[in-house]
């Protein structure tokens, strides 16, 4: 059996354009595909060749806020990177509020919530100056 891996995940957001303009700051992630979907919505997919996220809105984008409360259904997404510190730029940049930062084996992490309340975690297992990450 060959071995698993996520290829994407579909997450219902308010805004597709600013979702995805987030994830390629942050990451220099890529848009991949764009167009309608179910219930005469609207996605775009962001990532890389081998996976994405896909952020959908419904038809008008209109949603209940409680639809967003966090950790609901979905606790957080979380994000290996090289530089820690320079994606916390990106995200303070990009006017979004990191926030429990840890030091801990096997790395640093930070988190941060976007604008629909999904809640982000940021991890960097490359040691101190080291040029690449190092997975546990």
């Amino acid at each position: 059996m060959t071995q698993a891996y996520l290829e994407h995940a579909n997450i219902t957001v308010r805004d597709p354009e600013r979702a995805a303009e987030m994830l390629t700051a942050l990451f220099g992630w890529k848009e991949r595909w764009r167009g309608p979907a179910k219930n005469k919505g609207f996605t775009i997919h962001v990532g890389s060749d081998s996976h994405y996220i896909a952020f959908y809105t419904s038809a008008g984008g209109i949603h209940k806020e409680v639809d967003f409360a966090p950790g609901t259904a979905l606790n957080h997404l979380a994000f290996v990177v090289d530089d820690l510190d320079e994606t916390e730029r990106r995200v303070i940049d990009f006017g979004l509020q990191p926030f429990n930062h840890g030091d801990y084996a096997p790395g640093r992490r930070f988190y941060f919530l976007d604008e629909n309340a999904i809640e982000y975690e940021i991890v960097s297992y490359a040691a101190p100056g080291d040029a690449g990450q190092k997975m546990p």
